[in-house]
């Protein structure tokens, strides 16, 4: 069994991983923001390991980032997308194309790129228009969620609740414009979120870099706007599987968001922290209005 690594260690074993070509300490210091002197440590220490060989991860190296490697994507895409109205009303919002290409695509095209290619997508809203996708991503694999219009999104992760360790959670309407978020390597649990300062929008209070807690709006130093992409290592997501089914079959469960589990409901049992985002990497189009701003051939 190799020795688990510290964040650091894995920040650095992870930049050779996924370039496969040797960086100068410079160079590391600059993508990961440690100082020379920490990465002339760390560079040390890995060497000393034997995972690396001093210019790039050897087999042994990448032995030890195995139990950091995403395993699959899960997709929750069953929702009708009222806000969207009238693009909606005949095409699921993550089929939506923007500029010609569907918002999901995009998402997809990321997992792909760094070697996820165990991929769930969980349909309901008009779900035979999902299967367009296999054309272009025959991996693809589709759970159903009859549920979809009688339950909130909890009832779309009691259908995927199996699935989440090692794994990625995408709220599939989500336009990706920076595909270098989707990492095939993870290290903790983690929600993606923006630094602000002020939002109306669903947000994490966090302190350490751990969420505490989760609310619609807020302002000061410690709020970060929630983005709908999350991690999940393997003993939380063997944990969730479970919280997810006790809080769904709870009354009032089916009222809930699937990320209240951890994050409100059952809190005590996980240590989720936030991984920061860029604001312009990823827009979430909320309304029809909001589309055709982006892409003027709605605009009509």
């Amino acid at each position: 069994m190799p020795e688990a690594l510290t964040k650091k260690q894995f920040d650095i074993l992870e930049i050779y991983a996924k370039s496969g070509v040797n960086h100068s300490q410079r160079e590391l210091g600059r993508i990961t923001g440690y100082s020379l002197g920490t990465i002339n440590k760390l560079i040390k220490e890995l060497t000393q390991m034997g995972y690396t060989d001093g210019d790039k991860i050897t087999d042994a190296g990448l032995l030890a980032l195995e139990p950091y490697k995403v395993k699959r994507a899960v997709f929750i895409a069953a929702g009708f997308g009222s806000r969207m109205i009238p693009i909606t009303l005949n095409t699921p919002k993550p089929l939506v194309r923007v500029h010609g290409v569907r918002i999901i695509d995009h998402l997809i095209d990321a997992c792909l790129e760094v070697g996820i290619e165990e991929i769930y997508i969980v349909r309901g809203y008009l779900a035979e228009q999902f299967d367009q996708l296999l054309y272009k991503y025959p991996m693809i694999h589709f759970l159903e969620n009859p549920m979809y219009n009688e339950a909130n999104n909890i009832s779309s992760a009691m259908i995927a609740r199996h699935l989440f360790s090692n794994a990625y959670v995408f709220e599939a309407d989500l336009l990706l414009a920076d595909p270098s978020i989707i990492t095939g390597y993870h290290y903790t649990s983690d929600f993606l979120a923006i630094k602000k300062q002020r939002t109306d929008d669903w947000c994490f209070v966090v302190k350490d870099g751990v969420i505490v807690s989760e609310k619609v709006g807020g302002d000061g130093d410690d709020i970060w706007q929630m983005v709908g992409i999350s991690y999940w290592n393997k003993e939380d997501g063997e944990k969730l599987s479970d919280d997810i089914e006790t809080v769904y079959t709870s009354p009032g469960g089916r009222e809930r968001y699937w990320e209240q589990v951890p994050l409100v409901y059952k809190k005590d049992r996980y240590k989720v922290r936030i991984r920061e985002c860029a604001e312009d990497a990823i827009t979430e189009i909320d309304t029809f209005n909001e589309l055709k701003a982006i892409d003027k051939t709605y605009d009509v």
